[in-house]
């Protein structure tokens, strides 16, 4: 009797062990095909394939496509099946779409600050080496090649501004600094905030300092 028990909880355990085992395969085949449907060059993230399994299970999955060269891991918990050119090999995405993808894998509201802000702007022509976004996220530091991408905590005001291009012009006002910004820069700001839609305007000019809102004033 107790034989034919335990040769009983050994088949579960083996039929078990085999289920798991399909069900993982079963997962990374999904996932192979599906980035395989998507166009390269496109960042992935684990939870684009949350309906496909649990969360480890898909860890393991693209843990196993990245060492079988089909994907790229380009920082924790992002990857990419990469484009290809004949003249330098594989391509892997900008620091910027590394940063964007950050932002949405967490859920966190971010504007870029510093020199990221003067060039996003084009007030500044040097591609920064170091991205410094602003974010309600956890601090952290990601290196992307040879960039590297900082988030930086900072308060709700720093974040709540809505234009596009307003949020951008406080933040490199900052940088640049009360009395220091050339007429060449001012009137390019000017230019460019003329563009933003007006109620935007007025409600972000109010979440800068005086100095900074008595220039954006003159978009109006």
């Amino acid at each position: 009797m107790l034989s034919i028990l335990f040769g009983i909880e050994f088949c579960n355990k083996y039929f078990l062990n085999l289920l798991q085992k399909r069900t993982k395969m079963s997962i990374e085949n999904q996932i192979h095909e599906r980035i395989a449907s998507l166009p390269k060059g496109k960042l992935l993230l684990p939870v684009d394939f949350s309906d496909l399994g649990s969360s480890e299970a898909i860890r393991i999955a693209l843990f196993r496509l990245e060492k079988e060269g089909i994907i790229i891991r380009v920082a924790q918990g992002i990857y990419v099946r990469p484009k290809e050119s004949n003249l330098i090999g594989k391509i892997i995405p900008s620091a910027e779409e590394v940063a964007e993808a950050i932002a949405k894998r967490d859920h966190t509201r971010t504007v870029p600050s510093g020199s990221y802000a003067l060039n996003a702007l084009g007030l500044s022509t040097q591609v920064p080496m170091n991205i410094v976004l602003l974010t309600d996220g956890s601090p952290r530091k990601i290196k992307v090649g040879s960039r590297t991408i900082k988030f930086k905590k900072t308060t709700p005001k720093n974040l709540i501004a809505e234009g596009k291009i307003s949020r951008l012009v406080i933040q490199a006002l900052k940088e640049i600094g009360n009395g220091k910004v050339t007429e060449i820069e001012e009137k390019k700001i000017i230019d460019l905030l003329k563009s933003e839609d007006v109620s935007v305007l007025k409600k972000d000019m109010m979440l800068a300092p005086v100095w900074i809102q008595k220039m954006m004033r003159k978009a109006l």
